[in-house]
């Protein structure tokens, strides 16, 4: 191999590492947003003059937008390319954010909503699939550890305005931060261009054109992998949604307090993300997901069983790092267990599906609870885990007939 081959191999790896770090950035981007909402919600109801369960409505708002893009983003990445989608993506964010801020009412919230939801869709599916596609499975679990990073700021930089200014002002903070991060994906374009060009970052639009939405939802296991990520999301969704709302109504915290432990899940899901970064390079997606889920259950008993700061905490917690490999390891196995060459579909499909399901349930759980008692909520959880695991050993199987089939 000749000098001048030497040094564009090696200009090459450290672009793809730059574009790595960009990746790895936006997905801050995209936990931002993800836990700001229920740690805001007992005190914006309140300065609103609305209902507390309206809070499952902003949900199902932000999760029918984030969904059905979800579902469209195949056909946009293909069209317009990975990163031209990303930062126009991160921009419906902000707008979310900062109008959220200024939001004279809960119908102008609302609007914001579809923005946030329409942003988060996007970024979510095309960056799955990109680092699916192009990057180990370490890499797929520290992306989804920066999405902690995210998940985890908001609450604690929500918690602190709680005590001071109020919650309009942290979300016009994390609009701010979101606003910067913009710019950063904004200025990577020509190194997307670079890297991969829209007509070629993903499978061509020739050969994705062979099937259809019916034909691709026909393979084995992908309606159970579907239902096992609604599952997981449904969980998270939950804690997300209405842990705050739980640690306040079931154990008797302050509601600037309970924002603050709800991080200790999100610090959980990123430190959870971070080990298994390390454990992929030994471990296939299955087993640290079965890992996962048994770590988890012991979290979801120790809140279940009375309410307590220390107890709390280290339910939230271990929760959290159980949850920690679970959703980048089902993604990651998408193209390895369906095939690369319908994956961005596939894992658009796997998100919108699993969003659909997890924004119904939490839906549902909130007008349930606020009429009954927030104390279900471990139980409800320790449901779906259960839920989970059987669809996801489901669908390991029909995975495995599927290669079966295609090596005879």
């Amino acid at each position: 191999m000749s000098k001048k081959e030497n040094r564009s191999g090696a200009e090459s790896s450290l672009l793809k590492y730059l574009l790595l770090a960009v990746i790895y950035l936006t997905f801050i981007s995209l936990g931002l947003p993800d836990s700001v909402f229920g740690a805001a919600w007992p005190a914006a109801y309140a300065d609103l003059k609305v209902d507390a369960s309206l809070g499952s409505l902003y949900s199902v708002v932000t999760g029918i937008t984030s969904g059905g893009t979800s579902f469209l983003a195949g056909k946009l990445i293909r069209r317009f390319g990975t990163g031209n989608v990303t930062a126009v993506s991160v921009v419906f964010t902000v707008a979310g954010l900062i109008g959220i801020s200024f939001a004279p009412n809960y119908a102008v919230m609302m609007v914001c909503a579809v923005c946030m939801g329409v942003g988060a869709g996007a970024i979510d599916t095309g960056l799955n699939n990109y680092v699916s596609r192009h990057y180990k499975a370490v890499h797929m679990n520290w992306l989804h550890c920066f999405w902690g990073v995210g998940v985890t700021a908001s609450p604690m930089i929500m918690s602190v305005f709680l005590k001071e200014e109020g919650w309009r002002a942290g979300y016009l903070t994390i609009g701010l931060i979101q606003l910067g991060i913009a710019v950063m994906v904004a200025l990577s374009l020509p190194l997307w261009k670079k890297l991969s060009p829209p007509a070629t970052d993903d499978v061509s639009v020739k050969s994705v054109r062979k099937k259809g939405f019916a034909d691709i939802m026909k393979t084995r296991g992908v309606i159970t992998g579907i239902l096992s990520l609604g599952c997981y999301c449904s969980m998270e969704f939950i804690i997300g949604t209405w842990g705050a709302s739980y640690l306040v109504n079931a154990s008797g915290n302050t509601p600037a307090d309970a924002a603050g432990f709800v991080s200790a899940f999100f610090g959980g899901i990123m430190s959870g993300r971070l080990l298994a970064g390390f454990a992929a390079l030994k471990l296939k997606d299955k087993t640290l997901i079965r890992i996962g889920t048994a770590a988890a259950l012991p979290g979801m008993i120790l809140i279940a069983l009375g309410a307590g700061t220390a107890t709390d905490v280290a339910g939230m917690l271990l929760i959290g790092i159980g949850f920690g490999p679970v959703f980048p390891s089902v993604i990651h196995s998408v193209p390895e267990r369906f095939g690369a060459e319908y994956s961005a579909d596939i894992t658009g499909y796997h998100m919108g599906g699993a969003y659909a399901i997890a924004f119904s349930v939490q839906f549902a759980f909130g007008f349930i609870a606020g009429a009954t008692t927030f104390a279900v909520m471990p139980y409800v959880l320790m449901a779906f885990l259960i839920l989970m695991t059987i669809a996801e050993e489901i669908t390991v199987r029909l995975a495995s007939v599927n290669k079966v089939e295609e090596n005879a």
